[in-house]
């Protein structure tokens, strides 16, 4: 997962699924746009006006935590 942040345009973007896929944008409201990917499986959400829709303080920086994967 990546969270992009442009804070000339106010655009939060979070992108779950990394994979290249063709990429399908469905608009659920004025301000929030999910990217649908293979399995209609939601693969990046993008928010308008993020700072007036997140608080962006608990979402930035973001703090990744790795956990050992058993093989």
């Amino acid at each position: 997962m990546q969270i992009f942040y442009d804070s000339k345009t106010d655009l939060l973007y979070i992108r779950l699924d990394e994979s290249p896929q063709e990429i399908v944008n469905r608009r659920i409201s004025d301000d929030v746009v999910l990217d649908i990917g293979a399995g209609d499986i939601i693969v990046g959400i993008e928010i308008v006006d993020a700072s007036h829709k997140v608080n962006l303080d608990k979402v930035l920086p973001v703090k990744y935590r790795a956990e050992a994967v058993a093989a």
